[in-house]
């Protein structure tokens, strides 16, 4: 009887494990044209829990002509969506000036029952966000 109830939560908890989605990772996007306007987004989902942001631009004749943001600290997720939260104590420096407080992102994937050859490549949307140019974006896993 042991066996057959030892068996049963193995099975039962390596189907969960199975089934659970890894969102960690990096994720980037680049918009524009080289040797022009280039806007480049890089974000890094860790497995303990915490990511790092960075977004550099470069505007021909913008002033500054280059920028690099920066923004830090904690994702939790639930179903696919992604909630990011910033500690104002422990985030935010000189260099990590972007407030990821109430950002919220989709995570989308291809169904693992989609059989067709349709590509849908995986990403995170930004559906929610404090800082207004991140709402609606669009950043690719690599």
């Amino acid at each position: 009887m042991k066996i057959v109830i030892v068996s049963l939560l193995l099975i039962i908890g390596l189907n969960s494990f199975a089934q659970s989605k890894d969102f960690s990772g990096e994720y980037t996007r680049t918009l524009g044209e080289e040797g022009k306007h280039v806007i480049e987004y890089k974000l890094v989902l860790n497995q303990d829990g915490t990511f790092v942001f960075h977004s550099y631009s470069k505007i021909k004749g913008g002033i500054p002509p280059e920028v690099n943001t920066y923004g830090k600290g904690k994702w939790s997720s639930k179903d696919n969506l992604i909630t990011f939260l910033s500690n104002k104590n422990e985030d935010f420096d000189e260099k990590y000036t972007l407030n990821f407080n109430n950002s919220k992102a989709r995570f989308i994937t291809k169904n693992p029952r989609d059989k067709s050859d349709k590509i849908v490549r995986t990403k995170l949307q930004f559906l929610e966000s404090e800082i207004s140019w991140m709402q609606r974006i669009d950043i690719f896993k690599i």
